[in-house]
């Protein structure tokens, strides 16, 4: 079986489709699968729910789906960096399901690992229970949350071969080994791809049996989300020489 494909477009062709579910990898700008996400954008789907820590900041990444409005619904932890997601949701445009991030992770994983839901502390108590189950455990309170599993994932990775294992690249790797195990088809965009068996087994995060296509995408753009600056003080001359050191 071949899982290789020459373009982001080509990898994604007879998956998509209106109303369906996709997890995107990422972590603000750190291993999002950007050339596949403007693929889904250039491919026009809509009515999209999206499981994403986030979405990017304004014109990178799933915020220029926002902008074509493909996205009915985000299931998110984190919208603050991203001005156009604030918007529509609060002009009623957006729904957005938050969740605390590591409950986020844990549905993620969940999901990937067949099971349907689980209990945990986190959100007790507050606006995140609303019409969830609430059950007690040994004298504590718990709530119960849903694994999540979608019908697209697309991750973002490293190094992959072209049996579809992949290497994910420090905090690059984030949310993209859950997300690679918890939908029906995952598809990843690779920065360098090398033949079956040259990965050394022991370093590999994500087995090809998880990855039905793969796409190589040269190296990553290194975007910066704050560029914090401050203005270089002024020097004074070395003395007697008129000269700033």
């Amino acid at each position: 079986m071949n899982k290789v494909y020459p373009d982001a477009k080509s990898a994604l062709s007879g998956i998509l489709k209106d109303n369906m579910m996709i997890m995107s990898g990422g972590f603000g700008l750190c291993g999002i699968a950007e050339e596949l996400s403007d693929a889904i954008r250039e491919a026009g789907v809509k009515g999209l729910t999206v499981v994403s820590n986030n979405a990017g900041v304004d014109g990178i990444g799933l915020s220029r789906l926002l902008e074509t409005r493909q996205i009915k619904k985000m299931i998110s932890s984190y919208v603050g960096e991203n001005k156009l997601f604030a918007q529509q949701f609060l002009a009623g445009e957006l729904e957005l399901e938050f969740n605390p991030q590591g409950t986020l992770a844990e549905r993620i994983r969940a999901g990937g690992a067949g099971i349907p839901a689980f209990y945990t502390k986190t959100g007790v108590g507050t606006l995140i229970a609303e019409g969830k189950e609430v059950k007690e455990f040994d004298g504590e309170k718990y709530l119960m949350e849903r694994g999540l599993f979608a019908d697209l994932a697309i991750v973002h990775a490293w190094k992959g071969d072209t049996a579809g294992n992949l290497i994910y690249r420090k905090t690059a790797r984030n949310f993209n080994p859950m997300m690679a195990t918890a939908a029906k088809v995952t598809v990843a965009e690779v920065e360098h791809l090398v033949p079956a068996g040259e990965l050394n087994p022991d370093h590999i995060h994500t087995p090809g049996i998880f990855v039905k296509r793969i796409v190589e995408v040269g190296t990553a753009k290194k975007r910066i989300e704050f560029r914090n600056t401050r203005p270089r003080p002024t020097k004074a001359p070395a003395a007697g020489t008129g000269v700033e050191i």
